[in-house]
C-alpha cells in the first residue's frame, strides 16, 4: 500500500489534462519567481511567499489530476475513490504539516545549516523510495512496453534518480552530523580515497549502463539496482567525510544542487512537469551557487565536489598552537574607544549566531551611528555554516542592507577603518589563509583585518579555535584586544559604556 501512493501520483500520467500543464507551468513561474527573490535580502520575503504559492498549485494540481480510483473488473474501468489510499496521502500531508511547522517554530538560526542538510537528504532518500517503487510496480507509473517490460529510458531515469537520491541522502547525513557537532569538522582523510571514489563511481555509471540495455528482467536486474543503491549510498558518503569545515557551506550548497537533480529524474519517471522543472531549477541553481562560492574561496569547484580532492593530509589537525601572550580589554575600553573612532567594520561569524547577538549589535550600531560614526557590516561568502547565514541573521536584526557589504566590496576599507570589530569569527579573519600552506584554509580570501589601526575580538575564551581547527595570528597582534566573553553579553555591556 505504501508503494501505491507513490505510484498514484503516475496514474494516467500520459493523459495529463491541458489545464494542469498549464497550471504546472505556472508553478514553475512562481518558482523562478522565487529564486530571483532570494537573491536579495530586500526581496527575499517576497521570493518565500512565490515559493510557497507555486509549491501549492503544484502539489494541487497533482493530487486532482491523479486523484487516486479504485479499479473495477473491467480492464480500466473505475467504480470509485479510493479511499483507503486518499486516507493514506491525507495522514502523510498532516504529519508532514504538523513536523514542518514544529521544527520552523523551534529551530533556531543557529541550527539552520543542519537543518538544510537534514530537508536535502530526505528529498534524497524520497528519490530513492520513489525509483524503487517505479521498479517494483512499473505499470502503475506508466513506464512499459508492450511486453510489461520497463522502457530503455525508463530505465536510464530511474538508475540515475535512485543513485543521485542515494548519494544525496548519505551525504547529507554526513553533512548534518558535521555541522551539528556530531562529528568531527575536520577532514578525514581515507588512504587510496581518490582512488577508491573514482572506482566506485565508475561502477555505478556502468551498472546503470547494463541495467538501461538488460533483457527480460529477473533476479539479474534486482541485483543491479540493488548494488547502485548500496554504492551510491556509500559513495555519498565518501565524498563528504573528507571535506573540512571551512568547506562546508559549499558543500550544503552542492548538496541543494543534487536534491535538485535527484527530484527532477524522479519528474522524467512520473512524467510530472513540475517536478522537472522544479529540480532543474534547484539543481542548476545550487551549482551555480556552488560555483561562485568556491570562486570566492579561492577554491576549485571540482576539487570539493570530488571529496576534498588534493586536501593536504597534513591539514585540519584541529589542534591550537602553544599559548602566546594577548591583551584583553573590558567593555569600558571597547565603548570608549569605539566612541572616538570615526569609521568601524563589523564582521559578523557563527559566534554571533549562537550567541543570538545581532540585536544587541544592530543597538551597539544604532548608538554608534548618534555619536557621528561610520559603521559598516563586513559579511564573507562562508561566515556561518551555510549559504548567507549571516545574511539572514542580520536582517532578521533589521539591519539596512546598504549597511551589509561583501568580502570584495569592503575589504580594501579596513586600511582606513579606525576599528575592525570582529564578533564570532574566526576562519574568515585568519591570516594562515594568506601566509601557513600547511593550513587547511590556505588560499581562502579572507579579511584584512590586520590593517585596521585597531581590533576588537569577541570570542568566549582563548581555549577554541575556528569551525576549521586552527589558531588565528589575529589574537596576538599588537592592535588587537579580546574580548572574552559571551558574545551578546559583550556587546550589551558595551551599549551600557556608550550611553
Amino acid at each position: 500500500m505504501t508503494f501505491s501512493i507513490l505510484a498514484s501520483a503516475a496514474q494516467g500520467a500520459a493523459a495529463t489534462p491541458a489545464w494542469a500543464m498549464l497550471a504546472y507551468l505556472v508553478s514553475g513561474v512562481f518558482f523562478i519567481l522565487a529564486l530571483r527573490g532570494l537573491s536579495s535580502p530586500a526581496t527575499s520575503r517576497a521570493g518565500n511567499r512565490y515559493g510557497m504559492i507555486g509549491m501549492v498549485i503544484a502539489v494541487a494540481t497533482t493530487l486532482v489530476t491523479h486523484w487516486p480510483m479504485r479499479l473495477g473488473d473491467a480492464a480500466n474501468s473505475y467504480v470509485g475513490p479510493d479511499l483507503e489510499t486518499i486516507g493514506l496521502i491525507a495522514a502523510a500531508i498532516a504529519i508532514g504539516a504538523v513536523i514542518g511547522l514544529t521544527i520552523a517554530r523551534k529551530i533556531a538560526m543557529t541550527a539552520m545549516p543542519e537543518l538544510v542538510a537534514g530537508f536535502h537528504s530526505l528529498v534524497g532518500l524520497a528519490a530513492v523510495v520513489v525509483g524503487l517503487a517505479a521498479w517494483l510496480d512499473p505499470a502503475s507509473f506508466g513506464i512499459t512496453d508492450a511486453a510489461g517490460q520497463i522502457l530503455t529510458v525508463s530505465r536510464v531515469e530511474l538508475g540515475l534518480g535512485i543513485a543521485i537520491g542515494a548519494i544525496t541522502f548519505s551525504g547529507s547525513v554526513i553533512a548534518f552530523l558535521k555541522l551539528s557537532g556530531r562529528m568531527s569538522g575536520n577532514p578525514i582523510l581515507l588512504p587510496m580515497r581518490h582512488v577508491v571514489n573514482l572506482g566506485t563511481l565508475v561502477a555505478i555509471l556502468g551498472l546503470i549502463a547494463a541495467y538501461a540495455v538488460s533483457g527480460a528482467g529477473g533476479a539479474g536486474e534486482g541485483q543491479m539496482i540493488i548494488w547502485i543503491t548500496v554504492l551510491a549510498f556509500v559513495i555519498g558518503f565518501l565524498l563528504i567525510i573528507p571535506i573540512g569545515g571551512a568547506d562546508m557551506p559549499v558543500v550544503v550548497s552542492m548538496l541543494n544542487s543534487y536534491s535538485g537533480w535527484a527530484a527532477a529524474a524522479m519528474g522524467f519517471t512520473l512524467s510530472n512537469t513540475a517536478m522537472i522543472i522544479t529540480g532543474a531549477l534547484v539543481g542548476s541553481s545550487g551549482a551555480i551557487l556552488s560555483y561562485i562560492m568556491c570562486r570566492a574561496m579561492n577554491r576549485s569547484f571540482i576539487s570539493v565536489i570530488a571529496g576534498g580532492f588534493g586536501a593536504d593530509e597534513a591539514a585540519g589537525s584541529g589542534e591550537a598552537r602553544e599559548a602566546r601572550p594577548y591583551k584583553q580589554g573590558s567593555a569600558a575600553d571597547a565603548a570608549f574607544m569605539l566612541e572616538q573612532a570615526e569609521k568601524v567594520i563589523i564582521i559578523p561569524g557563527y559566534g554571533m549566531a549562537v550567541a543570538q547577538a545581532q540585536h544587541a549589535l544592530r543597538e551597539m550600531c544604532d548608538m554608534l551611528e548618534e555619536k557621528g560614526v561610520e559603521v559598516k557590516f563586513a559579511i564573507h561568502p562562508v561566515a556561518g555554516r551555510m549559504p548567507g547565514h549571516m545574511n539572514v541573521l542580520l536582517a532578521e536584526a533589521s539591519v539596512d542592507y546598504d549597511k551589509v557589504f561583501e568580502l570584495e566590496d569592503i575589504n580594501s576599507e579596513f586600511a582606513q577603518a579606525d576599528v575592525a570589530f570582529i564578533i564570532g569569527a574566526n576562519d574568515v579573519v585568519n591570516p594562515a589563509a594568506k601566509t601557513d600552506k600547511s593550513s587547511p584554509i590556505y588560499g581562502m580570501p579572507v579579511f584584512d583585518v590586520d590593517k585596521a589601526k585597531q581590533v576588537f575580538f569577541i570570542k568566549r575564551s582563548m581555549g577554541g579555535v575556528g569551525y576549521a581547527g586552527v589558531d588565528n595570528d589575529v589574537f596576538y597582534m599588537d592592535q588587537t584586544m579580546m574580548l572574552l566573553s559571551d558574545a551578546k553579553k559583550m556587546v550589551e555591556e558595551i551599549v551600557k559604556g556608550l550611553d
